[in-house]
């Protein structure tokens, strides 16, 4: 009898589970219904206190499943990689407080393609201005009533590369 009604329970639990649980689309279909959410939302998912979990879920989502990440260094050599390939390292070592504080942004959209610069500044405390910024060209393609994030690079600002204030002072 307690067998029966032990598995009974685990059953009731998996189905109060099941129905209260959201889809992935039921989750994040907020985040890319527009240019201004989805990219809202990339920030967001990198973004973060040390306690918090990573979004791998939602950045997942985010994405087109082909997505291509390009980091370049400062001599402009390409690191090029997926998605699943930029959180291995972020899982192999403990996770500090990073947030992305987006600066500036010139979105160029033409039928179901986009373009979107954005300048960022990378911060420890959300509060805190720094000096550490970069800039991400980022491709996007709406396709079944929603936007994808197709790739992105990516370049931090340095002394000899003035990128960042190169494009703020642009209109």
């Amino acid at each position: 009898m307690k067998i029966k009604l032990s598995v009974l329970g685990l059953i009731t639990l998996f189905i109060s589970a099941s129905a209260n649980s959201q889809t992935v689309d039921e989750k994040y279909v907020k985040d890319v219904k527009s240019i201004d959410a989805i990219i809202t939302a990339y920030y967001n998912v990198i973004s973060g206190a040390r306690t918090d979990p990573w979004q791998y879920e939602r950045d997942t989502y985010l994405h087109s499943k082909t997505a291509i990440i390009v980091r370049l260094d400062n001599n402009g050599n390409a690191n090029v990689h997926t998605l699943e390939a930029e959180y291995i390292p972020l899982l192999l070592i403990p996770k500090e407080d990073f947030y992305e504080i987006e600066i500036k942004r010139k979105v160029s959209e033409f039928g179901n393609m986009a373009q979107v610069w954005s300048a960022y500044e990378v911060r420890m405390n959300p509060e805190t201005a720094s000096n550490t910024r970069g800039l991400n060209s980022i491709q996007l393609h709406f396709e079944n009533d929603r936007w994808f994030i197709d790739g992105w690079t990516t370049q931090m600002e340095t002394n000899a590369n003035t990128i960042v204030s190169d494009f703020l002072k642009t209109d």
